[in-house]
């Protein structure tokens, strides 16, 4: 007995929104990052943001990461980023965001240098 079924793969829900964006980022390559994130209340120190949500970049350029979240940010929103071991820690500007039910798909720019973050082969 023979049955049709389509296959999805993994995240490809994932994959093609942020890809989506990073289409807009000539340099951006594909990446995989866990990171937190906070948003950073305008007035306050960058140290107090609580993080709220952990996250995967999927796509990096020099100065820019993109990600999809389910937190609903927008232009402009200050954000920190940070991995587990604190080795990477930055803050970083929403400069593009695209909705989906559901998700937020964000590209933030860093707001200073952030030397050897990514590097390509």
């Amino acid at each position: 007995m023979t049955q049709q079924a389509i296959a999805t793969a993994r995240n490809a829900h994932n994959a093609s929104t942020v890809a989506g964006l990073a289409r807009f980022f000539p340099e951006a390559s594909p990446v995989r990052m866990r990171l937190q994130f906070a948003r950073i209340t305008p007035g306050s120190a960058p140290s107090e943001a609580a993080f709220s949500e952990s996250i995967v970049v999927q796509f990096g350029t020099p100065r820019e990461v993109l990600f999809e979240c389910d937190t609903p940010l927008e232009f402009g929103d200050e954000l920190r980023l940070r991995n587990a071991d604190d080795s990477f820690d930055v803050i970083a500007s929403v400069v593009a965001v695209q909705y989906h039910p559901g998700k937020t798909v964000v590209a933030a720019r860093f707001r200073e240098e952030v030397p050897n973050w990514i590097v390509k082969s």
